[in-house]
């Protein structure tokens, strides 16, 4: 395989795509297209008279709709398990598992989709030891570093709970606003029959400095569809957060009944891995993955030569590092070849059980790849977990973590709020305005979650085509084989903060510098393999 041309800015599109390239951008080719996808077209040119098998890819996420018309012919099925006769007849601890498993196990009426912050878990389980404590130097050794973690616990509950007040607070002062501007238009407007375009008439009319403001707000206000009733709305979900995510009397699990800080206390949960459906992340990350092609339904999938293994995970608020690695567990004994999990947290308080698992997963020759996170930060520096890099230490080499990247090709390469970092991000894939399907049907998205499940996509080609590989060398491939972009970029910045000018190499921003490339990873894929076979 020659090594490709680095691409430059040469290589920009001139004209603004189509509809179609639109579309799916993310699947073009740089030096055909110009546009920065994974040439997923050109690689199937490359795979046409080769023969791939299928295998199964565990989606680690939110509850999955299973039903949905691209997606239902791609479900994993336990053919141990006989349905619904409520026997255990694999033997693996979950009875009638016949498409995975739901450790959030959600029913229709229950708040079960809303669970507390990592941090405020921290607080609650260290509260009454450490509370006492003031300095460092006070705390006995063996609590020294549990002390320092609910110290930054703590600094980020205040942080996040006065936000979420002054967010509270910024809602009513806009309804306060829109009403003093509803009462000044009355006067003008007995039958409230007013229209944007009134309203700006109005206001060039009136003398008053305080009528001519409330109009104006109120002019904003209407072309906007913001009234009470939406501040309303806004004002309940910040509180209603307050109190689940955010409260620490909120008991997360009392459907489930588990104790979470006992790894060994399980199977808990359900076999419903669709749930309620409230939350539509998985059923986006499945769809990028192996939604059926070429069907004339939804959108294609990057490969279909894939069963997915939908394992429900994940609520709004942090995810359980029980639930993560339970459910690692299950996809490797069950038969899983990837695991996606298009997660993340920046507190974790069993970081240990999760990455046991996945040293389990690279025992059993399984490959983990997750998403980098959308917070701006540099993660060399700020906690993302799940991680393979403890306390400074590179513990496996199964894992790849994934950043999100534009269809520009210029200094806004990376997209604005994409984890970042040469030693913890692994590589970078298109996740910025992708289609996708949901229950609703198709959507379009942008995250370094979808990044995380382009990579999987092509992971999952080189599993298929070239099954003797290991995930260790589909790993070195993916990173090895991307598309290298000489091209000066800024870099990525926090929700709130001014974006830092200075413009750094994109190769610096990641540990291999690069776009994940399907083609390219074919054609090394192939020389590996025969290589391999010559052995």
């Amino acid at each position: 395989m020659q090594k490709p041309q680095a691409i430059t800015t040469t290589f920009i599109k001139k004209q603004p795509l189509t509809k179609a390239e639109n579309q799916n951008w993310h699947l073009k080719d740089i030096y055909t297209d110009s546009i920065p996808g994974i040439s997923l077209e050109k690689a199937y040119d490359f795979l046409k008279n080769k023969k791939g098998d299928t295998i199964i890819v565990a989606v680690i996420d939110t509850e999955l709709d299973i039903d949905h018309e691209d997606l239902k012919d791609q479900i994993w099925i336990n053919k141990d398990e006989i349905p619904n006769n409520n026997i255990d007849d694999d033997n693996n601890g979950y009875i009638d598992d016949i498409n995975g498993w739901n450790y959030v196990g959600s029913k229709k009426g229950d708040d079960a989709l809303y669970t507390s912050y990592e941090y405020v878990r921290i607080i609650k389980k260290y509260d009454s030891l450490l509370k006492y404590y003031n300095l460092l130097s006070e705390v006995p050794k063996e609590h020294l570093e549990n002390f320092k973690l609910y110290q930054k616990a703590y600094i980020k509950y205040d942080s996040e709970v006065d936000y979420k007040n002054s967010e509270i607070a910024r809602y009513k002062r806009i309804n306060t606003r829109y009403n003093k501007g509803k009462s000044v238009a009355k006067k003008y407007f007995p039958k409230e029959d007013y229209t944007v375009a009134k309203l700006d008439s109005l206001k060039s009319t009136i003398n008053k400095k305080n009528e001519k403001k409330s109009i104006s707000n109120l002019a904003y206000y209407v072309k906007y569809d913001i009234d009470e009733k939406w501040c309303n709305s806004y004002i309940e979900f910040e509180e209603f957060k307050l109190n689940t995510l955010f409260n620490f009397n909120y008991n997360d699990r009392r459907s489930r009944k588990d104790n979470t800080n006992d790894i060994n206390d399980y199977p808990y949960g359900n076999n419903d891995v669709q749930g309620t459906q409230l939350i539509n992340h998985a059923t986006q990350i499945a769809s990028i993955i192996a939604a059926q092609r070429n069907n004339k339904i939804g959108i294609d999938g990057i490969n279909d030569l894939v069963k997915i293994m939908p394992l429900s995970i994940a609520a709004v608020g942090d995810d359980f590092d029980k639930d993560i690695a339970l459910a690692i567990r299950y996809a490797v004994d069950n038969g899983a070849k990837i695991i996606n999990m298009s997660l993340g947290k920046e507190f974790s308080m069993y970081p240990e059980w999760v990455n046991d698992a996945i040293k389990y997963a690279q025992d059993k020759n399984v490959l983990i790849i997750t998403s980098a996170g959308n917070n701006g930060l540099n993660i060399d520096k700020n906690d993302d977990f799940p991680t393979d890099n403890l306390k400074g230490v590179e513990t496996v080499q199964n894992f790849i973590k994934v950043g999100n990247t534009s269809k520009n090709i210029n200094s806004k390469l990376i997209f604005s709020n994409s984890n970042y970092g040469k030693k913890n991000v692994d590589i970078y894939a298109p996740g910025t305005k992708i289609n996708c399907l949901s229950r609703y049907g198709e959507i379009t998205d942008t995250g370094t979650s979808l990044s995380s499940a382009v990579v999987s996509g092509v992971a999952s080609l080189l599993f298929s085509y070239y099954p003797n590989l290991t995930a260790i060398e589909v790993k070195n491939i993916i990173l090895e084989s991307g598309s290298s972009y000489d091209l000066m970029v800024l870099k990525p910045y926090p929700n709130g903060e001014k974006r830092d000018p200075k413009k750094v190499p994109f190769s610096s921003l990641s540990k291999s510098g690069k776009i994940v490339n399907a083609y390219n990873a074919l054609l090394m894929a192939e020389e590996v393999s025969k290589k391999k076979k010559k052995r």
